[in-house]
């Protein structure tokens, strides 16, 4: 078997056999096939497609390529959550000590932000001593013993998709619903939770920019999902707009722990409160509505935000700071951004305010990059809101007034204002599942 004859059947657009996909994966895997071939063959599958069965076996083709984590001791209850990556998305910290305190297991490995989007591990690391990096045989006692971990993707959890994520993002095939759905369900299923529920974002600080591209790309993933014997269901929901007003790591930690605690901006909370419930109508066989009011108690009883304190403190974390957010650190430079006419945001360009809070320090530009904790931005206008001139659009935090600077120049760019009040959008689009 060859590369140059799979990257030419493609080409084609025939149908590739389970064995020839199988073959590219571990041979490109183990370093036997280059970068360039490994480049014509992923620029093929944009440009042809994939067939449903193609898609399937890519997806575990990635998911074999290497550790599997078996969570079978844990039960039948385990479940995971996965966004396609956002603006001011701190989910993470709100769904999942609601439903590990319903009884759920949350085994979870998450990611650190790059680019516009924010990630959860570095969320996480908001809290002093919090260790994102367990053993195995850790990991899965702290799940049984307490129903969550949350840490790093491990070292050598499909590393396949590792090295196809960094040749796609420099080669222009990122935009590819095969190569999407294998990239995150090879993962997914890799990481071995029973139930897997997706937050698929669209709009402009999604990879997806429609809905309706965002609900193709989660009924592909649904169907995967099943066909491996997981139970599986998507969220459409809008980033057209960023979620919550707090974009930046202690910032957006803070806003989690005032959702907890039954406070917090109503999207965010919808948004948290939605997905909390599929997580649990499918790890723990509820009804809807009973999953609904189940997670809205475990939020008014005060056992979401325990279940919070006890699993930061778990992991080694400072978690006398969820309890007192007000010990958290804080930038020490900030400035508001100020509109300069009357009128209605019509829209917002959630990337570019990614991109501003990164230039805050917020997030990183290479994986390298040093985060700032306390820098971000807090948002006081979104899109719809009406607006005099003067009014507070947003402050920014920073640790310079030079970054400040920067951070301003690019939220203001990212905003439009008019004189008519733009027509609303759905929080929440579509719920996928089968």
């Amino acid at each position: 078997m060859h590369i140059y004859d799979i990257i030419t059947k493609k080409k084609h657009g025939e149908e590739l056999t389970d064995s020839e996909i199988e073959f590219f994966i571990k041979e490109y895997t183990a370093g036997n096939i280059p970068d360039y071939q490994a480049s014509a063959l992923l620029m093929a599958v944009c440009l042809k497609g994939c067939t449903d069965n193609e898609t399937a076996t890519l997806t575990q083709a990635i998911c074999d390529s290497g550790d599997v984590v078996d969570l079978s001791l844990l039960g039948d209850g385990t479940v995971d959550k996965h966004s396609t990556g956002g603006v001011g998305d701190k989910t993470t910290l709100i769904v999942a000590p609601i439903v590990a305190s319903l009884g759920a297991k949350v085994a979870k490995m998450s990611g650190r932000g790059l680019g516009h989007t924010g990630g959860t591990v570095d969320k996480l690391e908001s809290f002093p001593g919090y260790k994102t990096s367990l053993s195995p045989e850790d990991f899965l006692k702290q799940v049984k013993r307490i129903g969550i971990a949350v840490i790093g993707q491990s070292g050598n959890l499909a590393p396949a998709d590792k090295k196809l994520y960094a040749l796609r993002d420099v080669t222009a095939t990122v935009d590819s619903i095969p190569l999407i759905t294998s990239s995150i369900m090879g993962k997914k299923l890799a990481a071995g939770s029973q139930s897997i529920v997706l937050d698929v974002k669209y709009g402009s600080g999604s990879f997806m920019k429609s809905a309706e591209a965002s609900e193709a790309l989660a009924r592909c993933m649904v169907d995967i999902g099943y066909k491996r014997g997981r139970r599986v269901s998507a969220l459409i929901t809008n980033m057209d707009v960023p979620l919550g007003h707090a974009v930046g790591n202690i910032l957006e930690v803070k806003e989690a722990i005032e959702v907890l605690s039954g406070k917090g901006p109503t999207d965010l909370r919808e948004v948290a409160l939605s997905l909390a419930t599929e997580m649990t109508k499918l790890s723990l066989g509820k009804e809807a509505l009973t999953a609904r009011r189940m997670c809205e108690d475990a939020i008014s009883s005060g056992k979401a935000l325990k279940k919070l304190v006890e699993w930061i403190g778990e992991q080694g974390g400072d978690s006398s700071l969820a309890l007192d957010t007000s010990k958290f650190p804080s930038a020490p430079c900030k400035r508001e951004v100020l509109a300069d006419r009357d009128g209605y945001i019509t829209a917002m360009n959630t990337e570019a305010i990614g991109l501003a809070s990164v230039s805050l320090g917020a997030g990183r530009v290479t994986k390298d990059d040093v985060i700032d904790f306390t820098a971000g931005i807090i948002i006081e206008k979104k899109t719809g809101d009406a607006v005099r001139a003067g009014d507070v659009l947003a402050t920014l935090y920073s640790s310079s007034e030079e970054r400040l600077d920067e951070g301003e120049r690019v939220y203001l760019s990212a905003l439009t204002l008019g004189d008519d009040r733009p027509e609303e959008l759905p929080l929440i689009h579509n719920v996928i599942s089968k």
